[in-house]
């Protein structure tokens, strides 16, 4: 049986989308950022301290937006984190730090002042609780969110909120990236998690079906590079044009990354498909 990806709207804007979650779209729209790059405003309701998660690109206006929305009745930021640190997600870190005055953690250091995150770490401000959970692949820093007040994840870009993700070889890794899959899948079998807040596009309430689709999409892709390979294809690129046809050609040369990750993938496992 082929999966399909449940519906989304056709247009994303900011707004309030949970209770406790504030979505302000950045000015950044694109071919590989879809909308723009969600920035998410966290908060407990009734708080004034607030977590905000990747201010996105360097944009003042941005910034500024983020900032009344966190303002309300007297709020205030008191931690900021990022889920990795591509520039669309983090460029914004170190002046969002000194116009909010408050610290930024990552998995890895980016810049001075940035503490490291861990797996499984708990991090609190103003009764609003994440569980940092460790999701490489699109990129080895990356990292997902857990609300558990809301059984939400928010998945930076290992979860998109239209179509699928990039996986960023050579930092981006497949092998990673499918475990990380994995183990969102069973955080939503074991109900931990309901709805998904990703990094670029609109919120997906049906985290168990999204990432069916999404170990689906991810094999279906495997097969298909190695016909590619088998019918003769002798270069990356080559494999692109075949397996990527159905995909604007504006995207062909991250489909490039996803592509030189799966001949990696096979390679280590010694399969067939890998390039001659």
């Amino acid at each position: 049986m082929t999966l399909t990806l449940p519906p989304v709207p056709p247009t994303w804007a900011s707004g309030q989308v949970t209770e406790r979650a504030y979505c302000v779209l950045a000015p950044n729209p694109g071919v590989m950022t879809l909308d723009g790059t969600n920035t998410w405003v966290l908060r407990e309701p009734g708080a004034q301290e607030c977590i905000v998660v990747d201010p996105g690109p360097l944009d003042e206006a941005h910034l500024t937006r983020v900032l009344d929305v966190v303002r309300r009745d007297g709020g205030r930021v008191g931690l900021t984190l990022l889920t990795h640190d591509h520039s669309d997600h983090a460029d914004a870190a170190e002046r969002f730090a000194h116009l909010s005055g408050a610290p930024v953690r990552a998995l890895r250091a980016i810049g001075t002042g940035h503490d490291d995150l861990a797996d499984g770490d708990s991090v609190s401000v103003g009764g609003l609780d994440l569980v940092v959970v460790t999701t490489p692949g699109h990129t080895s820093d990356s990292v997902s969110f857990l609300l558990p007040a809301e059984c939400a994840v928010l998945t930076g870009d290992t979860i998109l909120g239209r179509g699928t993700t990039v996986v960023a070889w050579p930092d981006g890794e497949l092998a990673a990236y499918l475990a990380s899959l994995e183990r969102l899948e069973a955080l939503c079998g074991s109900g931990a998690v309901a709805r998904i807040l990703p990094g670029h596009g609109p919120h997906l309430p049906d985290a168990g079906a999204v990432l069916r689709y999404y170990l689906e999409h991810r094999a279906q892709r495997l097969e298909q590079v190695r016909g590619a390979v088998a019918a003769g294809a002798r270069t990356p690129w080559e494999v692109v044009e075949t397996v990527y046809a159905d995909v604007p050609r504006a995207v062909w040369g991250a489909a490039e990354w996803s592509v030189r990750a799966q001949l990696a993938y096979l390679a280590e496992r010694g399969e067939e498909g890998q390039l001659g």
